[in-house]
């Protein structure tokens, strides 16, 4: 059995989170030789996910040892969300760029000051940097939705503009093996951080992804991507998914009712949405789990651990598994600062060593399933930063990897004809993905 394993760092100084490079879209044939795989992708306008007509290309990158960029050619997109805990240096380091020259401009031109001000937790921030991590580019969003700061190098200087946004939505379409990890196949098919970790999310409820995969395991996508003047910009939401774990297959497609209810169903029509997430982080390591006795690392004494430890940097988004209603919010002897949530019957759920609670969370306040509410700390009886996370039945801590989980209502019968005809399409080009891995393995490529 093959374990997911944590995404080596590069040797960036105080270097958080997953950083790994990846060959900018420009690099075009030669980029994915580097690779020696087979692709499968589409790029069409999509404006309504739901009603997109998809016009898939279909092409087989050949296998070449000749012919290959030089470094210096080679370039990088990476996108990284704000932290809490992160200044502009921190965040700058976590893109991969490593130029004193740029730095120096962000710090003291009047224009790119503008990112330390609007410096805010969520951003999705890129950057485009060469091999050795000098900045080509950067993407920041400002506060005003429709527009971004775009600092761009010219020459040998830095320009800093105010761009209007007009993102083109773009679709794609992938497949991937996995080999050694969830995050090296990805990597590998030129699959983007946050796709991944959404690919990760969506079958999370039949699929542990730490303990569950197997070399051999296979999957295919269809997902957005936002790009500004042909440039990818960010990652959006994959529409449509098949893994394929132990010889199982489990698909998902991304739908929304005339209601306004959306969500990802299986082709049947059944809701993966569970009425608990089964974790209150988008991607992590269980560090220490539920016990009815271990030796605290604080107190040096053997005692039961009613909870889930979840390793994470300090500033890292803890999610509301549920809707519900802030119950308390504030600080509770070893466990720092908490919050704990009512939910629906006799359920709660608690969040300890916070660092910081996010606006708006006080008592009485509702939030909704996937809402950030908090950031990972290190406050209270605490060794490092994690999250200590509970789930209450009745106000008793219960194990919340090994409980099931009620799941959402499916479709109901009137929708389904609706849902089949839109969803059409997406399973057309979940098949062509499906056939690259197929053909990637019965011509003997590794």
């Amino acid at each position: 059995m093959t374990k997911l394993t944590p995404r080596k760092l590069t040797p960036f100084p105080q270097s958080i989170g997953r950083l790994r490079q990846r060959p900018w879209i420009t690099l075009g044939v030669t980029g994915f030789t580097l690779l020696g795989m087979m692709t499968a992708f589409a790029l069409v306008p999509s404006p309504d996910a739901n009603r997109q007509q998809l016009h898939t290309v279909l092409e087989q990158l050949s296998v070449s040892t000749t012919g290959l960029v030089s470094s210096d050619d080679a370039l990088f997109l990476r996108e990284e969300i704000v932290l809490q805990s992160d200044s502009v240096s921190s965040l700058l380091i976590r893109l991969g760029i490593s130029d004193q020259k740029a730095l120096d401009f962000v710090y003291n031109n009047r224009e790119a000051q503008t990112i330390s001000r609007q410096l805010r937790p969520g951003k999705a921030v890129s950057a485009k940097t060469g091999m050795n991590g000098e900045l080509i580019a950067l993407y920041f969003p400002l506060n005003s939705k429709d527009s971004m700061l775009f600092i761009e190098k010219r020459g040998s200087s830095f320009v800093a503009t105010e761009q209007a946004l007009s993102l083109e939505t773009q679709t794609v379409v992938k497949s991937g093996e996995i080999r050694s990890s969830l995050f090296g196949a990805t990597d590998e098919a030129g699959i983007p951080d946050a796709i991944a970790t959404q690919l990760a999310e969506i079958f999370s409820a039949d699929i542990d992804f730490y303990r569950d995969l197997r070399k051999g395991d296979r999957f295919s996508l269809v997902y957005e991507t936002y790009n500004q003047h042909g440039q990818a910009i960010r990652s959006g939401r994959i529409l449509s998914a098949e893994f394929i774990n132990d010889h199982k297959p489990y698909g998902a497609y991304w739908y929304q009712t005339a209601e306004g209810e959306s969500g990802y169903y299986t082709a049947e029509g059944k809701s993966l949405r569970k009425a608990f997430l089964r974790s209150p982080l988008e991607f992590s390591r269980v560090t220490s789990g539920f016990s009815s006795a271990r030796v605290h690392p604080v107190l040096m004494v053997s005692r039961a651990h009613k909870g889930v430890d979840y390793g994470a940097p300090t500033g890292t988004p803890v999610r509301a598994v549920a809707d519900g209603i802030v119950e308390f919010s504030g600080r509770q002897g070893g466990y720092g600062n908490l919050i704990i949530l009512k939910h629906q019957a006799a359920y709660s759920t608690a969040y300890g060593h916070l660092n910081g609670f996010a606006n708006g969370i006080r008592k009485g306040s509702g939030v909704h399933q996937g809402d950030t509410i908090a950031y990972v700390g290190q406050t209270g009886l605490a060794t490092g930063p994690h999250l200590h996370y509970e789930f209450r039945v009745n106000s008793h801590q219960v194990n919340p990897l090994s409980m099931a989980l009620p799941a959402a209502l499916p479709l109901n019968p009137s929708q389904i004809n609706q849902f089949k005809t839109t969803i059409a399409p997406l399973q057309d080009s979940l098949g062509l993905a499906r056939q690259i891995v197929f053909a990637r393995n019965d011509s003997g490529q590794e």
